[in-house]
């Protein structure tokens, strides 16, 4: 069986920093793009940032670039997302997703992830 698990989310203040973790089991997530995603009260779940399988390369929403930085951690099955100067905005549930397809980039789209995290919840206040 295939989990994912996040970690790290909370409540800070806009200009605040966090770290969020998605720990992987049940299949070698190193042959896997990873993405993270987020979901706001009422809106649709976009895209944040995806890294490749081999981490060679990342990718990031324009309302982020410059601010958060995903990485990953092959050997204990992590990817992280990390944070820098939060705004309220930032606000909504964050989810990580592994693809389907082995080997790949990933995708911006949340169709082509076949497993998900049950989210960590992210609020910044003004």
């Amino acid at each position: 069986q295939v989990t994912l698990k996040e970690s790290g989310g909370g409540l800070v203040q806009a200009g605040e920093s966090l770290r969020l973790s998605c720990v992987g089991t049940g299949r070698t997530f190193s042959n896997y793009a990873m993405g993270w995603f987020r979901q706001a009260p009422g809106q649709e779940r976009e895209f944040v940032a995806r890294i490749s399988w081999n981490r060679g390369n990342t990718y990031y929403a324009g309302a982020v670039k410059g601010r958060f930085t995903i990485s990953r951690d092959n050997a204990k099955n992590t990817v992280y997302l990390q944070m820098d100067s939060l705004k309220p905005e930032d606000t909504a549930v964050y989810y990580c997703a592994s693809t389907e397809k082995r080997f790949s980039s990933g995708s911006d789209v949340p169709h082509d992830y076949s497993y998900w995290g049950q989210g960590t919840q992210v609020t910044v206040s003004s």
